[in-house]
């Protein structure tokens, strides 16, 4: 993908537009070697190669939850059933060498099902503590906003703080640890919605739409007989190692810039040129969401090969990074106006940094767009 401004001299591309993904054969890697910074770029394309090999036709979200493990951040799901939100979940797990749980939830769900809880032992006349399901690597919560608000709390408490705490016992959870979180759109009985501020604690938001017809074809041939299997290219160890070259990455501060004006265009859009959209805009993004358009753009560029990030990694991720943080008001939902429509008018307008590569190696701003003026001091 070509590294441009959107809202340039050129039309900006669309960011809610699936694009489609060409992944080539590669070099079969040993998920025993040490891990370098040379070659972790084949050893992330081996991985979604093997991926794909099994999902057909969800490029996006099979590259959105590639970003999310590599930044540490977790995942909700949003889609019709059978559009193949498990079979991905599963099939990362066995490419990353990690352990997965599925969990099933239900109205009549309770917080032990999920982290735990203290049993009695006759044997030795004392209690013991009995861990939950909770304790992977990946964890898909399946149907999530069909149990009640206290099973979504203990889950959103797990993910919060990567630990469990029983009776006075606390245990960390595993590492990496990832939840993936998915729920119907469909169905509105019988449903207990994920409340804003709870939604606001995953790192992405991602879409899944149906498949075309080409795709549609080709589930059909390669479902039709033994299906594929992905093999293992990675360790969770290598994994950990990847979301440390995510750290590094370098973000100029013109990008960060970008990311920051992207989020106080959807928090106070009448000062940010966007008056137009001030009554559509009940609230706008909290600071996670700038946390999470650089966090997500890091990971996105190393899974792009690059030690740099640019303006077209926060673009590319901010659809799903910001989409669960706006809050419409209720006249906007009336006439049928979404976040998306909201993000897909910011992203078209609101500038970007040129940035290019360096011949030293790092990167050069061509331009810095300015930033508003501020508000008078009082008095």
């Amino acid at each position: 993908m070509t590294d441009h401004a959107p809202g340039t001299a050129a039309p900006a591309p669309d960011p809610f537009q699936e694009t489609a993904v060409t992944t080539p054969a590669p070099t079969p890697h040993d998920p025993g070697s040490a891990l370098s910074r040379a070659d972790s770029a084949a050893l992330l394309e081996d991985a979604l190669f093997q991926v794909k090999r099994v999902v057909v036709g969800q490029d996006r979200l099979v590259e959105r939850v590639m970003v999310c493990l590599l930044a540490g951040g977790h995942v909700l799901i949003e889609g019709f059933p059978g559009l193949a939100k498990t079979l991905t979940v599963s099939t990362m797990a066995r490419v990353i060498g990690g352990s997965m749980t599925r969990i099933q939830f239900t109205p009549d769900l309770v917080p032990a099902d999920l982290v735990g809880t203290r049993i009695w032992r006759p044997s030795t006349e004392d209690f013991d503590i009995e861990w939950g399901p909770v304790f992977a690597n990946l964890v898909l919560a399946d149907e999530i906003n069909r149990a009640p608000a206290k099973v979504q709390s203990a889950l959103l408490e797990a993910m919060q703080e990567r630990q469990v705490s029983i009776g006075g016992h606390t245990r960390a959870l595993p590492q990496p640890f990832v939840v993936l979180a998915t729920q119907n759109p469909i169905e509105s009985e019988g449903v207990y919605n994920l409340p804003e501020a709870q939604r606001d604690r995953f790192l992405m938001h991602v879409v899944v739409p149906h498949p075309t017809y080409e795709e549609e074809t080709a589930i059909a041939t390669r479902m039709s007989t033994t299906a594929p299997q992905g093999e293992q290219v990675l360790t969770t160890a290598q994994l950990l190692e990847l979301q440390g070259l995510v750290t590094d990455v370098f973000v100029h501060h013109a990008v960060q810039d970008y990311a920051v004006r992207l989020v106080m265009a959807t928090r106070d859009p009448a000062r940010w040129g966007f008056e137009h959209l001030a009554p559509t805009i009940a609230l706008g993004a909290s600071p996670r969401g700038t946390l999470g358009l650089i966090s997500a753009g890091r990971a996105l560029a190393v899974l792009r090969g690059r030690r740099f990030v640019v303006p077209q990694d926060v673009f590319d991720v901010a659809p799903e990074v910001l989409r669960h943080r706006i809050t419409l008001t209720y006249d906007a939902l009336a006439e049928g106006v979404g976040p998306d429509d909201v993000l897909r008018e910011i992203l078209s307008t609101v500038q970007a940094p040129r940035i290019a590569p360096a011949t030293d190696g790092g990167v050069r701003v061509d331009t810095v767009v300015t930033t508003p003026t501020p508000y008078p001091a009082a008095g």
